[in-house]
């Protein structure tokens, strides 16, 4: 009976441990270039579906060796139940996020004159989303589902607020592109972290009878569902800069 339950803590494990590593290989096999982004989602499904059944199976691995009373292959089955889970859990967190937001990638907080994109329009691939506004449907969309996204107006001045918004999107990790202080006009790609997605951000800067005015716009290259991150990263953005008030 010891014998069984090393072994079936062991193969818990090692599936466990395949399917990380199978997660892994989905995103960064886009990322370099492998296959195709939807090659890599869909197979977050599969490993979802195995890592939930391991997970139940590194479970009922360390309840045999609990009866057991072996701590090594309650270790090894708890390890495997730890891996499997989060390998679970990761795929099924991006589904459900995707099912609670609109299947949009283009957020700004002036639907009426949303800020252009200038230099990033030169950098996306033919296949990528075109870097032209989405428009009014969109936008209708996003009103719904994110009405708290407005313009911010800051009562510092405008060159001050410039310097901040650099600031605050090299802190987030963005690249800048494009920092253009006569036209009030920043641009900056944000890379995700294991499929390398790169969504693009344009920021715009104007003086404001209160203040200075800021519009912040951010869209996906890729893909139909941004999983709301657009909307979060502008919140974020807008979070930094109201530290200047």
């Amino acid at each position: 009976m010891g014998k069984i339950a090393r072994i079936v803590s062991i193969v818990g494990l090692v599936v466990a441990a395949g399917c990380a590593l199978v997660a892994l290989g989905a995103g960064l096999g886009y990322r370099f270039g492998f296959w195709h982004f939807r090659t890599g989602i869909a197979t977050l499904l599969y490993v979802f579906w195995v890592a939930a059944g391991t997970a139940v199976f590194c479970a009922l691995a360390a309840m045999l060796a609990a009866a057991r009373a072996s701590a090594r292959e309650i270790a090894l089955a708890l390890a495997g139940l730890a891996i499997a889970g989060v390998t679970a859990w990761i795929p099924y967190d991006l589904r459900m996020t995707a099912n609670a937001v609109p299947a949009i990638h283009d957020i700004t907080t002036d639907l009426a004159n949303p800020p252009p994109f200038v230099r990033v329009a030169a950098l996306r691939k033919p296949d990528d989303h075109p870097a032209a506004y989405d428009g009014p449907a969109v936008g209708e969309q996003q009103r719904k589902a994110y009405p708290d996204l407005a313009p911010l107006v800051l009562k510092a001045p405008r060159d001050k607020v410039f310097a901040a918004a650099q600031g605050a999107l090299a802190s987030m990790g963005l690249e800048l592109v494009e920092a253009d202080a006569a036209q009030g006009r920043i641009e900056a790609t944000a890379t995700s972290l294991l499929f390398g997605f790169k969504d693009d951000v344009v920021v715009r800067i104007a003086e404001d009878p209160n203040g200075t005015k800021v519009d912040l716009r951010s869209k996906s290259r890729v893909g139909r569902n941004d999983f709301g991150m657009n909307a979060k990263r502008i919140r974020a953005l807008q979070a930094k800069l109201r530290e200047l008030s």
